[in-house]
């Protein structure tokens, strides 16, 4: 991996641009998938992974990189553990769309870097600073606010912060060209994704549901891949503690599509939940800076 250009404006100016784009993207996804709401969220996954294979498999035979896979067969049991998070991940993620639980989705986005966090000192032993202990301890009393005056666990945020916590976990360190690795990802769930269309999925999620909604399914594998295209770009050009700013794009653009696009309503609880979660935030964010 190459080191982001710091010295290099326009290089930065280029890195910004791409980074937005890909951070923005995932922001309005909810928009995109509330078009497919007459769609089981497990159909809308499995399409999503099929297409996701043909366009990966397109891009890589355009460029002439298959060669590229042989990193991926090197470290063939972290990409079947990968496949399994990610694809975990995208079914929460459909699934909180479609049962109109935007907000949890856009908190579990929220959640994943202090998650990230308490991975790095579970697993790989790093050490909390000060300000990071302060940040999980808001982000954990955030949870239990909700859990007090809801009387249920956030279990939809804290199941995408984890599992994309670990998919993180397991891509970590790789040297692997990124759509080499989504295409393998996607490859290893392809047979069950296709099984499931053609015998566990609905009729109509077969291609019957009419051409606006069968382009949609077909656009799935685009969705998916360019954006993770351009936060490679990004990544090539940019500072991590860039990147660690631009990444609340997402779940911010999701908190939005959540309050004003899909009507969801704005609770006490929630508020506090989101309040304490967003000070934890600003803490991590503050001193990963103040440290840089």
């Amino acid at each position: 991996m190459t080191t982001p250009a710091d010295d290099d404006p326009r290089s930065t100016a280029v890195g910004v641009a791409w980074g937005v784009a890909a951070y923005g993207t995932w922001g309005v996804l909810p928009l995109f998938f509330r078009e497919l709401r007459g769609v089981p969220a497990p159909d809308i996954v499995a399409h999503r992974i099929v297409w996701s294979v043909v366009f990966l498999a397109g891009l890589l035979t355009a460029r002439g990189a298959w060669g590229e896979m042989a990193a991926v067969r090197a470290n063939a049991w972290r990409f079947v553990l990968s496949s399994m998070c990610i694809t975990s991940n995208w079914l929460l993620f459909v699934w909180a769309l479609s049962h109109g639980a935007v907000l949890q989705a856009s908190l579990g986005y929220y959640i994943n870097p202090l998650f990230n966090v308490v991975i790095g000192r579970v697993v790989l032993g790093e050490r909390l600073t000060p300000a990071q202990g302060v940040a999980i301890a808001l982000a954990a009393l955030g949870v239990a606010v909700q859990l007090v005056l809801v009387g249920t666990v956030p279990w939809v945020s804290l199941a995408i912060a984890a599992s994309f916590g670990v998919y993180g976990l397991l891509r970590k360190g790789l040297q692997v060209d990124g759509t080499a690795a989504l295409l393998a990802e996607t490859s290893l769930g392809a047979p069950f994704a296709a099984a499931w269309l053609l015998f566990g999925a609905d009729a109509a999620s077969r291609f019957g549901m009419g051409p606006w909604v069968n382009t949609l399914l077909f656009a799935t594998g685009a969705v998916t891949a360019i954006p993770l295209l351009w936060f490679a770009a990004a990544a090539r050009r940019l500072r991590l503690s860039t990147l660690g700013v631009l990444q609340y794009l997402s779940p911010t653009g999701q908190f939005l599509c959540g309050v004003f696009a899909f009507g969801e309503i704005w609770t006490t609880a929630q508020a506090w939940t989101f309040s304490l979660i967003w000070a934890g935030i600003l803490v991590y964010a503050w001193d990963a800076i103040k440290r840089r």
